[in-house]
C-alpha cells in the first residue's frame, strides 16, 4: 500500500508540473444577495493579478495580485495590493489548486470553477509590466520602477488589467482591465470594469503601440480623451 501510495504521489506530481496557470481564468458566482459576480485572474511569469466586477453592469467590485510560485500543487503568494483586506499585503498566502483537465481549476475547497480564456497567446505584450516613463513636451522623463509607488499592467493573450497603488503605505489608487488586441501596431481595450468611473465600461480605446529596446511605447488618447505617451518596462 505504501508502494502504490507512493506511486500515486509521483504521478500526481508530474501532472500538476504539466499543468500551467499561466494565461488568463474567468469564473462567474452568484452571492448571497443575488448578485452576479464576474472574477478573472491573469497569470504571467511570477506576477498575478485577480479582479472581481458586476457581471451584468460592469461595476467594480474589488482586486488584489502580487507575485506567485507553484509547487505541485500548492500555490503561495504575496499580495502586493489587496483593496479588501489591506493587512493581507506582503503577508505569504499559500493554498491547494485542483486542475480539470486543461481548461478548468480551482482552490481546493471552493465551489467555483475557473473557466480558461487563455494560454498567454496570442497578444504580443503578455506578461507583467511597469510604467517606467512618459513623454511629454518631446522629452522623455523616466519612472524608477523600484519605488514603491507603482502601476502595473497584466497582460494574457486576450486579458488585461491596470493597477494603481503602493506597496509601502498599501494605498490604492485605481484599476481596469477587460480585453485586448495587438494589430498592425494598433493596440485596443475594451473595458468591461474601471474603478474610478463605471460609465466608461463598454468604451473601445485604440492606441499606438511599438516596442524599443525590449520597452513598450503606447501612445494615443485616454478614456478622458487627453493625450497620452507611456513607457512601459517588463517585471
Amino acid at each position: 500500500m505504501k508502494t502504490l501510495t507512493s506511486i500515486f504521489t509521483v504521478l500526481l506530481t508530474i501532472q500538476l508540473s504539466a499543468q500551467s496557470l499561466i494565461g488568463a481564468w474567468e469564473w462567474v458566482e452568484t452571492r448571497e444577495d443575488g448578485q452576479k459576480v464576474k472574477g478573472v485572474v491573469t497569470f504571467t511569469e511570477g506576477y498575478q493579478a485577480a479582479a472581481w466586477f458586476d457581471a451584468e453592469t460592469g461595476a467594480f467590485i474589488e482586486t488584489n495580485g502580487g507575485s506567485w510560485t507553484l509547487n505541485g500543487n500548492t500555490m503561495t503568494e504575496v499580495p502586493e495590493f489587496h483593496t479588501s483586506d489591506t493587512s493581507k499585503i506582503g503577508v505569504p498566502r499559500s493554498f491547494e489548486i485542483e486542475f480539470d483537465g486543461n481548461d478548468k481549476m480551482r482552490i481546493v475547497g471552493t465551489e467555483n470553477w475557473a473557466t480558461r480564456v487563455d494560454d498567454g497567446t496570442p497578444g504580443d505584450l503578455n506578461g507583467a509590466w511597469l510604467m517606467s516613463g512618459r513623454k511629454r513636451n518631446g522629452e522623455i522623463q523616466e519612472r524608477d520602477t523600484n519605488r514603491p509607488r507603482k502601476t502595473m499592467k497584466i497582460l494574457s493573450g486576450t486579458r488585461f488589467q491596470w493597477i494603481a497603488y503602493n506597496t509601502e503605505t498599501k494605498q490604492f489608487m485605481g484599476t481596469g482591465g477587460g480585453i485586448y488586441t495587438t494589430v498592425d501596431g494598433k493596440y485596443t481595450e475594451n473595458l468591461e470594469f474601471f474603478s474610478r468611473d463605471d460609465s466608461k465600461v463598454g468604451m473601445s480605446l485604440e492606441f499606438n503601440y511599438e516596442l524599443k529596446d525590449g520597452k513598450w511605447h503606447h501612445s494615443g488618447k485616454s478614456s478622458k480623451g487627453d493625450p497620452i505617451y507611456e513607457i512601459w518596462s517588463r517585471r
